[in-house]
């Protein structure tokens, strides 16, 4: 049962933050925590920090869980890490709020989300509308705000804010810690795999701060998510549903495949093969006509999602190089 109002805590739901060297935005997201739940049912993860993360968070009276640093830290890692910490210290709760450190919940999303769950057997996660705070800081949270715009409905994955069922976490055995990105719709496709739905509502869930300010930033995000589309598709591509195969073959076709091609073509038949490399403003005009209904950022999302194909290609080959050697690379942040 799930109990609370705007003058007493919410019951029946624990919170895991997770985060490293957040600073200020790791106060802002405890204490939007802190606000519908007792600081007893918070539990905050530190993978590391040196920014005295770890006390400001012991200030707010939440559960700090710090990450034995002799280990390669994860996201995976620190959320299980925290699950475990909610068994122990936190009770039975029957609903789990992840979020990033970045983050900061919005009022009343987590009962919306738990009733929600209540009401929806079916349900293992719910998810809802995660916005950029700062979207006009730069083009870059920009592009953060639009990918963040998805369908309302039952989905195929979330990201790293979602509540979910204490007990559906426990059946599919939580996150892979071995990964160092992709995790969530890892675990959502396990989740799926087991007879779950992912559920994006149509209500206000969190607020992010992506401070992203260069390009370089950005190359690395991207470059992440090409590992994930490697590694996704290396664990589940032989399902029926292809999981990220195709998204990695895409990165590999156009990141490298075309423009090697058309490389080699000019300098061993004619420079007509050049004439491949068209294929990349077209692409940008396509999006930019599909997504008429964008008000702001159109054509920089034109830009990204075609020229996204070339750091994803580097993280494709991050990942095949650390298969090769088989070592688990090391992570890819972008702040």
């Amino acid at each position: 049962m799930i109990a609370g109002s705007h003058d007493a805590p919410l019951r029946g739901i624990a919170a895991i933050a997770i985060g490293r060297n957040e600073g200020a935005r790791l106060v802002a997201c405890l204490n939007s925590l802190v606000s519908e739940l007792t600081p007893s049912d918070v539990i905050y993860v530190d993978s590391g920090s040196s920014d005295g993360s770890v006390a400001a968070a012991q200030a707010l009276g939440v559960h700090v869980v710090e990450l034995d640093m002799t280990t390669p830290f994860t996201a995976a890692r620190a959320r299980n890490a925290g699950f475990d910490a909610v068994e122990r210290l936190a009770g039975s709760p029957a609903y789990v709020q992840f979020i990033d450190g970045d983050c900061e919940v919005v009022e009343g999303w987590m009962s919306i989300a738990a009733r929600f769950l209540g009401e929806r057997p079916e349900i293992g996660i719910a998810c809802g509308r995660r916005r950029e705070k700062y979207p006009e800081a730069s083009v870059y949270n920009l592009l953060c705000d639009i990918e963040w715009e998805t369908s309302v409905g039952e989905a195929r994955s979330c990201g790293g804010d979602f509540m979910i069922r204490t007990d559906t976490f426990r059946e599919v055995g939580g996150f892979d810690p071995r990964l160092i990105a992709g995790e969530e719709p890892d675990l959502c496709f396990r989740l799926r795999s087991a007879g779950w739905k992912v559920w994006r509502l149509d209500a206000e869930m969190t607020r992010h701060d992506a401070a992203m300010t260069h390009a370089s930033q950005w190359w690395r995000r991207m470059s992440r998510s090409g590992y994930a589309f490697a590694n996704g598709a290396r664990n589940h591509g032989r399902s029926p549903e292809r999981f990220w195969v195709r998204e990695t073959l895409r990165a590999v076709a156009f990141g490298a495949g075309l423009p090697l091609a058309a490389v080699v073509g000019a300098i061993a038949w004619t420079p007509a093969f050049l004439f491949v490399f068209a294929y990349y403003p077209v692409q940008m005009l396509r999006t930019y006509i599909r997504r008429a209904d964008l008000r702001k950022g159109r054509a920089a999302y034109a830009i990204a999602c075609t020229a996204a194909r070339f750091p994803e290609m580097i993280g494709v080959l991050k990942f095949a190089w650390a298969t090769l050697r088989r070592r688990q690379a090391a992570l890819i942040e972008y702040k």
